[in-house]
C-alpha cells in the first residue's frame, strides 16, 4: 500500500469535475511515477467537516509518509522535491522552476480566479479584464519564445501553469496562438489524460 495519499471530495457537481485541484497532485504523481492512493471527505458539510486537515474546508490535501500538507501548490512543490522529472536537480534549473511555479499561482491564478467569479456573477464590465489581458499577453510573448517555462524541459511549473490556463473561459478573449499551442501540448501528455480520466471516474462513481 502506498504511503502517499491524496484527499479529495467524495462527489462534486458536473461543473467542477475535471478541475478540482486534486487533479494537480494526481497529475504530478503520474508524471513522476509515484504510487498513490486517493481518499475522500464528504462534499456535504465541506465547510466544517475536515478543518483538522484543511483549515479552509477545501481540497486537496496530501499525506505523504506522515507529512500532511494542504494547498495544491504546496503539495505540488513537496512532490516535485521527490522527483527530478518535476524539479531539476541543478540549482539554476530548480530556481527557474520554482519562480515559474509561484508565478502561475501569484501572477496568473490570483487574477484569473477572481476574474472568473466576477464574470460568472454577470458583471458586464468586469474590472479585472484589463489586468488579466495584460498578464495573458505577457505569457503569449513568452510562449512564443520557448517551448517550456523552465530548465528547457517539462517541469512542475508547466504542469501548474497549464492547469491554470486550461480553463477555456480564461482564454476566451484575444488571439493568443502560442498560448493555445502550449496548453494543448501540455494537456496532451499521457499523465494528464490519466489523471483527468481518473478524477472524472471518481466523481461519476458517486452519482
Amino acid at each position: 500500500m502506498s504511503d502517499l495519499t491524496i484527499w479529495t471530495y467524495d462527489w462534486v457537481p458536473d461543473g467542477p469535475r475535471g478541475f478540482v485541484r486534486d487533479l494537480r497532485l494526481r497529475w504530478a504523481c503520474e508524471e513522476a511515477g509515484l504510487s498513490y492512493a486517493v481518499r475522500k471527505v464528504p462534499f456535504e458539510g465541506r465547510e466544517t467537516n475536515h478543518l483538522d486537515r484543511q483549515p479552509f474546508g477545501q481540497v486537496p490535501f496530501l499525506d505523504y509518509g506522515g507529512v500532511q500538507i494542504f494547498e495544491s501548490g504546496a503539495g505540488l512543490l513537496h512532490l516535485a522535491g521527490k522527483s527530478e522529472t518535476l524539479m531539476p536537480a541543478d540549482v539554476v534549473g530548480a530556481a527557474e522552476t520554482l519562480q515559474w511555479t509561484i508565478a502561475a499561482l501569484n501572477s496568473i491564478e490570483m487574477v484569473s480566479v477572481p476574474w472568473w467569479f466576477l464574470k460568472m456573477s454577470g458583471d458586464a464590465d468586469n474590472p479585472l479584464t484589463g489586468w488579466l489581458r495584460q498578464r495573458l499577453d505577457h505569457l503569449e510573448r513568452i510562449f512564443g519564445e520557448r517551448e517550456w517555462l523552465a530548465a528547457g524541459r517539462f517541469t512542475v511549473a508547466d504542469l501548474l501553469m497549464a492547469d491554470v490556463l486550461r480553463v477555456s473561459t480564461v482564454r476566451a478573449f484575444g488571439e493568443r496562438p502560442a498560448t493555445e499551442a502550449y496548453v494543448a501540448r501540455i494537456t496532451d501528455r499521457p499523465a494528464f489524460k490519466k489523471a483527468h480520466a481518473d478524477q472524472m471516474a471518481h466523481f461519476a462513481a458517486a452519482d
